[in-house]
């Protein structure tokens, strides 16, 4: 349920909703940027862990492979790997969330086919030694840009060094689902997706729209579609006694925050109303404006007590995903924030079943003290001042 918008606490998204602040309006005016799409090839489909399945399956991992993947993750990573019968191996992170190159090259074995590498929270990992130690020990990379869609690390757009890339374009754009699989090594000619029927293409559209609607925005269109919203439970109630057998869930629950991994969206092409979104969207705008917001925090938050920004800078060319927050005593300030009605997210937490201290300690640490506030483009100025006054007054002196 969506917390109801006061004078002294707004509503604010955690993600972005629909609006008119991702678009082409006065977006000449910022130039250029370059997305994961801009990597090469590409599909576009229902999410990031869908993207990672097809990612493994082109390279045909199976039974009795290994993959490693960072000991910091989203759980939503792990099935897919399970999915191909093939075995996750975790290798540890620094403090920072960059890769421990030797940590990841000590696990390498003959088992290992592949090894997933995350630009977290829109922060480029340095890739040219990732991608040089998977070229001599023969391995695949999989660079997963789901808090990275938009930006570029040393002159190339994210999701150019891997053999597959996989993004989330759902967390960057109004979207209620939406994810691609890149490459720019291999041709996706036998990766093909096709629409997930009628259903799933209208409750797309309509829970994009809704959801902005719910944050106040776009009122004219709301008002102009009042009758098809009201008409909504009567045509899911007509389409549901229309299939024969059960009933089959019209979207994939990615969308609505489960780690699970449902095979059944591995062919189901991303939304109709998501794509015509991507077309639309101004990533040099959803960029400057993001960055704008990050800055704020950054500048409001750096030096208070107990807390700091989990990296020194911003780098030129990045578009963050969330303002990660490292905190000293994430319990308490986490409870207090949600109290006070702040959207935040806990990125990796909780970690995999086994996955502790032992395996990495800084990925446990990460995973327990890293609270990310919202910073997209969707913000209003007024809701990043009540973000950032919020949070000073939650933080103890």
């Amino acid at each position: 349920m969506l917390a109801s918008p006061s004078a002294t606490r707004p509503a604010i998204p955690l993600a972005p909703v629909l609006s008119a602040s991702s678009f082409r309006r006065a977006a000449h005016a910022l130039g250029t940027t370059r997305t994961v799409l801009d990597a090469g090839a590409s599909r576009l489909v229902t999410s990031g862990r869908v993207a990672i399945a097809l990612a493994l399956r082109e390279l045909k991992i199976g039974v009795g492979d290994t993959v490693l993947v960072p000991a910091y993750h989203s759980p939503s990573m792990i099935p897919p790997v399970l999915w191909r019968g093939a075995t996750p191996v975790f290798y540890r992170v620094r403090p920072d969330a960059g890769v421990d190159l030797d940590d990841l090259a000590a696990q390498i074995d003959t088992g290992t086919r592949a090894v997933m590498v995350t630009h977290y929270f829109g922060f480029a990992q340095d890739m040219a030694p990732i991608r040089a130690l998977c070229d001599a020990r023969g391995i695949a990379l999989i660079e997963d840009c789901a808090h990275a869609f938009i930006g570029e690390h040393a002159g190339r757009p994210l999701g150019s060094w891997g053999d597959y890339a996989i993004a989330s374009s759902m967390k960057f754009f109004p979207i209620y689902e939406g994810g691609a699989l890149v490459s720019a090594r291999h041709s996706l000619d036998p990766v093909q997706v096709h629409s997930a029927g009628a259903g799933f293409e209208i409750k797309a559209a309509l829970n994009s729209l809704e959801r902005g609607f719910a944050y106040g925005r776009l009122p004219a269109v709301q008002a102009a579609l009042w009758l098809p919203l009201r008409a909504k439970s009567a045509l899911w109630g007509l389409l549901k006694r229309g299939r024969k057998g059960p009933v089959k869930a019209l979207a994939p629950d990615s969308s609505d925050s489960s780690f699970n991994f449902d095979p059944r969206w591995l062919d189901k092409r991303s939304s109709l109303f998501a794509r015509t979104l991507l077309k639309l969207a101004a990533p040099a705008r959803v960029q400057a404006l993001r960055r704008r917001h990050y800055a704020r925090l950054d500048e409001a938050l750096r030096g208070l007590p107990g807390v700091r920004p989990l990296h020194a800078r911003l780098p030129d060319g990045a578009c963050p995903w969330v303002f990660p927050l490292l905190a000293d005593e994430p319990e308490a300030l986490f409870a207090r924030l949600k109290a006070a009605g702040v959207p935040l997210t806990r990125f990796a937490y909780p970690l995999w079943q086994g996955v502790d201290a032992d395996t990495c300690p800084n990925a446990a640490m990460l995973s327990r003290r890293v609270l990310a506030l919202p910073c997209h483009q969707e913000l209003r100025e007024g809701e990043v001042d009540w973000l950032i006054e919020t949070v000073r007054k939650a933080v103890p002196a």
